[in-house]
């Protein structure tokens, strides 16, 4: 984004109409003693020529690698105008939009994306955004628990990514909240539900699951309303495409649905920054938090948008505030909407179609593989756990060197599944890319075979 300071004229200028002496004089509250004085850490300045070759020869140390990891971000094809347009000036450096006069565009996007969300999802009302997925899964089970006021307890299948589950406990440990962790079936990959769950605020329902199984979702959904609590679906935006919304499970639907909106548009960046996403149907929209951007008309009946709710510490006392966290990820969200603007129905369907037959693919081939078995006997969408007879930290250090990044060892988060490692495949595979994973996979594993027991640890 360009920047033009303020020129020593215009600097001037301002301190002569204020009455000060320079810009220090604006500080000289501040003890000496506390001053750092030179910053000798900063070094020298440098040309442009010199400051572009130096972050070449940055970025080249990430190299360039064939992913093959998922668990909660994923490698896919973002159409160029999608940030093009997002680093507009217009959305790059938009204020939010507390003005509703001076921000409509901001206040129509946002509105937009509501519009599509709830569309995906199947359900009434589409906050405008969290900090993350996991955080807005947290987020979920105290709207769970405001909305049950008696119990205190939220179901949380062991299929929920490990890192979501950490997060949520971090979140609701102090607030008097207890997680039941739910076991899941060792043939299936499916979550069990406890035959006498007691009273219980939320059901965790994952879809897909962290092993890429797809759950049963109409029993999940029916059961957690049958015992009197809500079901919380937590998704991937991309399945939503080709898979029954969280609206249409069970009898009546789910009641939040939540996830993680990295695949809409943001690319894996080292981690970030992406956003999450929270859904609700509309009997519960006073206790969800974030913002809700409405549309209205003027008193000439030409349409306008406003912010219609903002339940969080921001706009009201932080005793009454339903979050704590107030961040949105509006930059991320407004290349979500482009995203799933510029793709339509259709295209985001072509992707996770894509994806889905990819891993289908891949899994197939690599099972093949002697010492490679899967995990789970169920349907899956983009990824599938796979069984090593070799240790799967070695197997995968062995594909790096190789340029692919083979998948997640997920043996210590799942120690009953022993050497294990979680692989992802999207649209973004070729069938090239698919051979020349297994043909080095199959090699590894044979030549490791092969090798006497002391050259390398099991």
């Amino acid at each position: 984004m360009p920047f033009i300071p303020h020129t020593p004229e215009d600097v001037s200028a301002m301190l002569g109409a204020i009455g000060a002496a320079s810009i220090e004089a604006l500080f000289d509250e501040i003890p000496p003693a506390l001053k750092t004085g030179q910053l000798k850490g900063v070094p020298d300045g440098m040309s442009e020529m010199a400051v572009a070759r130096l972050m070449q020869e940055r970025a080249s140390q990430d190299g360039f690698w064939s992913s093959f990891i998922g668990a909660g971000v994923y490698e896919h094809h973002i159409p160029a105008a999608v940030w093009q347009i997002t680093t507009r000036g217009e959305f790059y450096s938009a204020y939010t939009p507390y003005q509703a006069e001076a921000s409509q565009g901001t206040l129509q996007l946002i509105y937009e994306y509501q519009t599509m969300m709830t569309r995906l999802t199947g359900l009434d009302v589409s906050n405008a955004s969290l900090y993350d997925g996991a955080s807005a899964l947290a987020e979920a089970a105290l709207m769970a628990v405001r909305t049950h006021k008696t119990s205190r307890r939220v179901l949380m299948p062991k299929t929920v990514h490990p890192i979501y589950r950490r997060v949520v406990d971090t979140t609701v440990r102090n607030q008097g909240i207890e997680l039941v962790e739910l076991d899941y079936d060792a043939a299936t990959g499916l979550s069990v539900l406890p035959a006498d769950p007691g009273s219980f605020a939320g059901l965790v329902i994952p879809q897909p699951n962290f092993f890429g199984v797809l759950e049963d979702v109409h029993a999940m959904t029916d059961w957690a309303h049958e015992q009197g609590a809500l079901a919380i679906a937590l998704v991937n935006p991309t399945t939503l495409a080709v898979l029954e919304a969280p609206g249409q499970w069970g009898q009546t639907g789910a009641d939040i649905a939540v996830g993680e909106g990295q695949p809409l548009g943001a690319p894996m960046a080292s981690g970030g920054p992406y956003f999450g996403f929270m859904c609700c149907r509309q009997a519960f929209v006073r206790q969800m938090p974030g913002r809700i951007v409405g549309r209205t008309v003027d008193l000439d009946g030409k349409q306008g948008f406003a912010l219609t709710l903002q339940a969080r510490e921001q706009h009201i006392r932080r005793s009454k505030a339903t979050s704590n966290i107030c961040t949105n990820q509006g930059l991320v969200v407004t290349a979500a909407t482009q995203y799933m603007a510029l793709l339509g129905p259709q295209g985001l369907a072509k992707v996770a179609s894509a994806s889905h037959a990819n891993t289908v693919a891949l899994a197939d081939q690599l099972a093949a593989i002697p010492g490679v078995t899967r995990a789970f006997a169920s349907p899956f969408f983009h990824e599938v756990v796979l069984k090593l007879n070799d240790s799967a930290k070695d197997v995968l250090r062995a594909l790096r060197a190789q340029g692919i990044l083979g998948g997640l060892d997920i043996s210590g988060w799942y120690p009953e599944l022993g050497q294990a490692i979680l692989v992802c495949v999207t649209e973004t595979k070729t069938a090239t890319d698919l051979d020349h994973y297994v043909q080095h996979m199959e090699r590894i594993l044979s030549k490791r075979r092969e090798a006497p027991p002391c050259a390398y640890k099991s």
